[in-house]
Order: C-alpha cells, then structure tokens, then sequence
C-alpha cells in the first residue's frame, strides 16, 4: 500500500448572524479549527445590511490558506 498526504491548500468559507459579536465567534471557531489543518486567514471580507424593519445582518467570507 502507498500513502500520500495532500493538503488543502485553499479554502472559503461563509459565515452569518444577526450581530457582530455572535459573528465574530464563529469565525474564530473556525480560525481555531482550520490550525489543525495548517491553515491560516489570507483574507476576510465583511458586510453589513439592514432590513427594512431596521434589523441588522452581518455577514463574512474568510479566505484560508496552507501555512507554508
């Protein structure tokens, strides 16, 4: 039998909620989660709308990428 490890090398991923804070915690969760695969943020791009109702909705795309 012959092995071979591959990395991921890129990855996004898409986050939500109805506040920032709740926002931020996933994302770090996932920060945390992604060390183990040798990922690291390249980038993180955020929005914020609100709705006619005047409730907030956040949401953000951080880019992961192999630590080399």
């Amino acid at each position: 039998m012959n092995f071979q490890i591959e990395f991921i090398e890129d990855k996004v991923e898409f986050f939500d909620a109805n506040d920032l804070k709740s926002l931020e915690k996933k994302i770090e969760v996932k920060i945390d989660e992604n060390k183990a695969l040798m990922l690291g943020v390249h980038s993180v791009s955020h929005q914020m709308h609100v709705t006619d109702k005047g409730q907030t909705y956040f949401t953000a795309v951080v880019h992961f990428k192999l630590k080399k």
